[in-house]
């Protein structure tokens, strides 16, 4: 009897180091590099008058104080309310501080709405050197329009903010005090992330208790994987010096839902510091996310991520060409 046992315990054991043999090797072999190449349409934008200039490249210096970037993916409905907000404390900061510049560059990740006229009107209300319209010709997702953003930023800061608006837009005040209290900065790099920690005890009381399964699953295969130290990864509202979102994004892979994630690991592999700040934050209908499937594509991706760059897969790189 105990024989049998042992030789089941072994036949399991040996399938399951079968199975994790097969999946680092699927996670290796299926490893793209991201084509970060643009297409012609995607060097331009639109000035308020119609003609056509080209973006700014993050390899040169910086000419703006901040930079903020929203990724848009068939927001036509939510990103009035966002940018209403945006502008507004934006064109009241400038005018108490006149040395304060910025721009806002609305990404369109190849939405099937009308996300880029919409973003055109704020171009035509307050000029191209305030508002910018990317318009990529085709959907890349969430982090590949961030990425793309990113890279043709003019701002010595760069905030990445959800075209939702569930963050207040004032709380930039608070990842600028994070940024500021972070005292040593290696190359002047360095991360403040906008954090939705502190409402999790009120958001668990709200969901399901299969929802609140997945949000701690998730949270600790974020921790077992990729990133420790940061409770929310996830919160769209993040701040960078421009030296070290050259130095993250020329390394990201994932384009889609879990690319904080990545952008989070990279950051901790080049000892970039990283500080974390409890922001507003209420949910707004019309999320992108599908719970379980979302959920199950993030896991998938958590675990990847980890096994590609374990397996030389995908490796960091230094600041490079990205235009």
């Amino acid at each position: 009897m105990d024989c049998c046992i042992c030789e089941i315990l072994q036949c399991l054991l040996l399938l399951l180091l079968i199975a994790l043999f097969l999946v680092v090797v699927i996670a290796h072999v299926s490893a793209k590099m991201v084509d970060q190449t643009r297409h012609e349409k995607e060097k331009y934008f639109y000035t308020a008058e119609g003609k056509k200039e080209s973006f700014t490249s993050l390899l040169e210096p910086h000419s703006l104080e901040l930079s903020v970037v929203v990724p848009s993916y068939n927001e036509e409905l939510r990103l009035p309310v966002m940018m209403d907000e945006a502008m507004e404390y934006l064109e009241k900061r400038q005018k108490k501080n006149p040395s304060f510049t910025y721009e806002v560059i609305v990404v369109d990740d190849g939405s099937k709405d009308k996300t880029t006229e919409v973003a055109l009107r704020y171009t035509k209300k307050y000029g191209a050197q305030k508002v910018r319209v990317l318009t990529l010709v085709k959907n890349r997702g969430k982090g590949g329009a961030v990425r793309m953003g990113t890279l043709s930023c003019r701002g010595r800061l760069i905030l990445m903010a959800d075209a939702d608006g569930a963050t207040k837009f004032a709380d930039i005040e608070k990842v600028e005090a994070g940024l500021r209290s972070i005292s040593h900065k290696p190359d002047n790099m360095a991360i403040s992330c906008g954090s939705r920690a502190h409402l999790e005890k009120e958001s668990v009381a709200q969901r399901s208790v299969f929802r609140s399964f997945l949000m701690y699953g998730f949270h600790f295969l974020v921790w077992f994987f990729c990133v420790r130290g940061i409770k929310d990864t996830q919160c769209g509202f993040k701040l960078f010096t421009r030296e070290a979102a050259l130095k993250t994004f020329s390394s990201l892979h994932v384009e889609r839902w879990a690319f904080d994630v990545e952008l989070l690991y990279i950051a901790q592999c080049f000892k970039i510091p990283i500080a974390e700040v409890a922001v507003n934050w209420t949910e707004i209908e019309g999320s992108k996310l599908v719970p379980f499937w979302s959920w199950l594509q993030m896991g998938q991706d958590l675990l990847f991520i980890r096994l590609r760059y374990l397996t030389g897969a995908w490796k960091l790189e230094s600041e490079r060409k990205t235009q």
